[in-house]
């Protein structure tokens, strides 16, 4: 296993930052899945590196990859909530449009 040294910290900042982007999650969301003190990048970074010293680049992924399907699941959750958290709602919109009509 490679030891941790300052290229792999800013290879792996790299990819974190990007990672976030394009999951449209933030700094703050991945302080809660690493049960981090802040959601500065350092201490992001810091969380991970502690990570990383347990097993390495395997370990390291594992917590990330753990960290994105909990965000799918979440993302899949909501999408539920919001599909059944008004049923009627187009109903109620042709019930409006229909007394509108009855009134004129």
């Amino acid at each position: 296993m490679t030891k941790w040294n300052k290229e792999i910290e800013e290879e792996i900042t790299l990819l974190v930052k990007d990672w976030l982007k394009q999951k449209k999650k933030t700094q703050k969301d991945l302080k809660r899945i690493l049960n981090a003190s802040s959601e500065r990048m350092p201490v992001l970074i810091e969380m991970l590196k502690l990570e990383y010293s347990a097993g390495g680049l395997a370990q390291l992924l594992k917590v990330l990859c753990s960290a994105e399907e909990y965000w799918e699941q979440d993302n899949q959750i909501k999408q539920s909530e919001e599909f059944f958290s008004d049923p009627f709602g187009q109903l109620d919109l042709l019930l409006e449009e229909l007394k509108e009509d009855c009134n004129t």
